[in-house]
């Protein structure tokens, strides 16, 4: 329930879905990121926009890690024991660790580039700082890095820059939020961004994101075991005296507990809403309203008092478009702030794409609904992509690849893949791949297949084992892959994306 994230996931190429996999696990589908390069399709290919800009990808081969970047090319041979962390996928950076001592739990961390030349020696120790989101899709801070040097921890930059001074006890992400980093000193927590700015000195006993993004603000918890809220330009914006502060954001309202009672205030500490309710889950967008909680169901009320939606649901939730999605019966469905039924309720999940300004609903069979802004069910499938770049929407029906422009016009890809070189086809049961003026240059021998992802390579199929193919239809490697457990299907030149797409590495096996 909810918007779809996408940043978090460690992915974010045009890749095959296992369908297969997907009847057993639910999982949120990444946005594909694709380039919009022109390209001219004449006799030869060009394939200079694959080379262009380099990426780099941590790889597992017999039991060894190494590193190969995105025209599948092996920068660091396998030969490291530990996973090599990526912190920055167009960054020259690998972080090693080495000399595990399971005992005892200690290692050692270094960094090299792609001459596997050590780098940054002069710390004892170097990690990249790892954060997640609500879903547990995992991401790397950007171009920050934790070192530490004479027992105490700081920040560089992937140049080697210093940050922040090696002066902490340790460092760590605020999960949830980027650009925030949690700072210990003498068993005091403090704050800092990802420039090394000091947003909260470490005096304090407990720091919390207020909402899911730095701007929201801090809870703060001081010795005397009292809340307060700071902003991100160090400014205080409600008195450390409270017994409890919830995470909800508002504007310049705050859910707070005093006196033992649960009630919403102002940012003067003024009482707005007192009573009728045994929680406050969300603010509203207007500020006006706010969704509450009482005998175990969800409802609505103004900040005055006045119920606008009986607590009667499972559950609710404002969107970004100020439409609720609830949940009742066990069923997700759609109502508005007077509580007239917008989308009936149906549903495992929804979600909503507020840049495509669609909703995407789930049935208990896994199969997709692509609603549009007046509440019609548009397309009925499994959902491939939803490019927000591009403006497209690739659906899986009735055994087939569909797109979609938003205006729910089913488009050929080759209208909408504007950077392809290739693009896949189907003829009498089988795939192969055609280039913009619809001549065939991969003949139809494939029993499934991928579009072009952004590196130039393809994932075909050919009884029931994956191999791949390059920008110009070379084959790289024969199908000889069986993939039945990987989630997502994706190639860089032989190497396939391994089966936890978070960690994001490729294998040959």
């Amino acid at each position: 329930m909810g918007q779809n994230k996408t940043r978090g996931r460690r992915y974010s190429d045009d890749s095959k879905l296992n369908y297969k996999k997907i009847l057993a696990v639910v999982i949120a589908i990444a946005v594909i990121i694709m380039f919009a390069l022109t390209i001219k399709h004449l006799l030869s290919y060009d394939i200079t926009k694959f080379m262009a800009k380099k990426e780099y990808f941590a790889v597992y081969s017999e039991n060894k890690w190494g590193v190969i970047n995105s025209l599948g090319e092996t920068v660091i041979s396998p030969s490291y024991a530990e996973m090599i962390i990526v912190p920055d996928s167009t960054q020259d950076i690998f972080l090693c660790v080495y000399d595990v001592n399971t005992a005892d739990g200690t290692y050692k961390t270094k960094a090299i580039n792609s001459k596997n030349k050590e780098v940054f020696t002069e710390y004892e120790q170097i990690e990249a700082l790892e954060n997640y989101d609500e879903n547990q899709n995992l991401w790397y801070e950007k171009n920050i890095l934790k070192v530490k040097k004479d027992g105490k921890y700081g920040l560089i930059d992937l140049s080697g820059k210093n940050i922040l001074n090696c002066e902490y006890d340790d460092i760590y992400t605020l999960k949830g939020v980027d650009n925030s980093l949690i700072v210990e000193k003498n068993e005091k927590l403090g704050l800092v961004d990802n420039t090394g700015r000091v947003i909260i000195e470490a005096i304090y006993t407990e720091i919390k994101p207020l909402g899911t993004q730095s701007l929201d603000g801090y809870i703060v918890k001081n010795e005397e075991d009292r809340y307060g809220v700071i902003g991100t330009s160090k400014e205080q914006k409600l008195e450390i005296k409270y017994e409890k502060i919830e995470q909800v954001v508002g504007n310049n309202l705050f859910v707070v507990t005093e006196g033992g009672n649960q009630k919403l205030i102002n940012s003067k500490g003024t009482a707005i809403l007192e009573e009728g309710f045994e929680q406050i889950k969300q603010i509203l967008k207007d500020s006006k309203e706010v969704i509450f909680i009482k005998d175990g169901l969800y409802g609505v009320m103004s900040i005055d008092g006045t119920i606008l939606i009986p607590n009667t649901y499972e559950d609710l939730k404002q969107l970004d478009n100020g439409y609720l999605i609830a949940k009742k019966d066990g069923k997700y469905g759609i109502i508005d702030l007077e509580n007239n039924e917008k989308l009936y309720f149906n549903y495992n999940s929804i979600s909503y794409n507020k840049i495509l300004d669609i909703y995407v609903a789930e049935d208990i069979d896994f199969k997709s609904s692509i609603i549009d802004k007046n509440f019609e069910v548009k397309l009925i499938g499994i959902l491939s992509e939803l490019n927000e770049d591009l403006k497209y929407i690739k659906m899986h029906i009735n055994g087939e690849y569909k797109y979609y422009n938003l205006n729910f016009e089913e488009k050929q890809n080759t209208e909408l893949l504007k950077g392809n070189t290739l693009f896949l086809s189907k003829k009498d049961g089988k795939f192969g791949y055609i280039n913009a003026d619809g001549e065939v240059i991969v003949d139809y021998i494939y029993d499934d297949a991928t579009e072009q992802n952004k590196f130039g390579y393809s994932a075909v199929q050919r009884n029931g084992k994956w191999g791949s193919i390059d920008s110009e239809g070379k084959v790289v490697i024969e199908p000889e892959y069986e993939l039945n457990n990987n989630i997502i299907i994706n190639f860089i030149g032989k190497w396939h994306l391994g089966e936890d797409i978070n960690m994001n590495y490729y294998c040959d096996k």
